[in-house]
């Protein structure tokens, strides 16, 4: 069965951020990631993990002034020094959490600027090698226009080919079921072209990105893909709840239960 990591910039917004480990916790999570945790100290966000017994599946580095629409810097050529010091600022919470892996937002450029393409190609490369040393992978995540108009790495196939041109063991991809799904659809097959390469795997009911089984796609099928194709990575749940977190974890419950017959 997958190991589901509750999203928790997303999920139990009932209670303070501090307060969603605990909270995850109780409803069953041992793992939970989350887009940032800047605003509170390593210290706290590790000590909130270890409290609860969870483990830190994933969160994004710095990506630039979030709250007035930047999502990342990698494709600016001229925020390539705020992107260094960023990723210092991500290692102290790495060393806090204990965390695997990391996701580089790559921003809102157009994706076939030689400008950004180079820029992007450059700050991917020495992201990737600055993690290495601590033993990180880099994942990078395409992201549908629905949901971030203009955000420069909008393909899965133009993905896996830096990935694969780069050659960085540790660089990896994130694939994010619900982007897939509507950037392309085809989800399986392309889960099984890629997964040589996946570093990272999220999920979300399509089109409302509610939870799983409230959509489009058999969410099931896909989970239990992952089990066939060898996957043992995380699932990270980064859905909106279409109501209060907990009463809508029944999906969770039935697959566990579904899983444990």
């Amino acid at each position: 069965m997958p190991r589901f990591a509750a999203n928790l910039s997303l999920m139990f917004n009932e209670v303070p951020f501090l307060d969603r480990f605990e909270a995850a916790a109780r409803a069953g999570f041992d793992a939970v990631e989350f887009l940032f945790p800047y605003e509170h100290s390593p210290e706290a966000v590790g000590a909130r993990l270890r409290d609860n017994g969870l483990t830190q599946a994933l969160f994004n580095l710095p990506p630039g002034d979030f709250s007035m629409g930047e999502r990342g810097l990698a494709a600016f050529p001229e925020r390539f020094d705020e992107l260094k010091a960023g990723v210092d600022t991500a290692l102290r919470y790495v060393e806090a959490t204990g965390v695997g892996r990391l996701h580089l937002m790559a921003g809102l450029a157009p994706h076939d600027d030689p400008g950004a393409v180079a820029a992007y190609r450059r700050a991917v490369t020495w992201t990737a090698e600055r993690l290495a040393p601590a033993g990180l992978d880099l994942v990078l995540e395409p992201i549908n226009g629905r949901n971030i108009p203009g955000y420069f790495l909008n393909d899965f196939g133009r993905a896996a080919d830096l990935i694969e041109d780069l050659g960085l063991s540790n660089l990896k991809l994130q694939f994010d079921l619900y982007h897939c799904q509507i950037l392309h659809g085809d989800v399986t097959m392309r889960l099984r072209a890629l997964m040589p390469i996946i570093g990272h795997v999220q999920t979300a009911s399509v089109p409302e990105r509610h939870e799983p089984g409230t959509g489009e796609v058999n969410d099931v099928f896909l989970f239990d893909e992952l089990d066939r194709l060898g996957y043992a990575g995380f699932v990270g749940c980064e859905y909106i709840p279409a109501a209060d977190t907990v009463s809508g974890l029944g999906w969770l419950a039935a697959y566990k239960g579904r899983s444990a017959r």
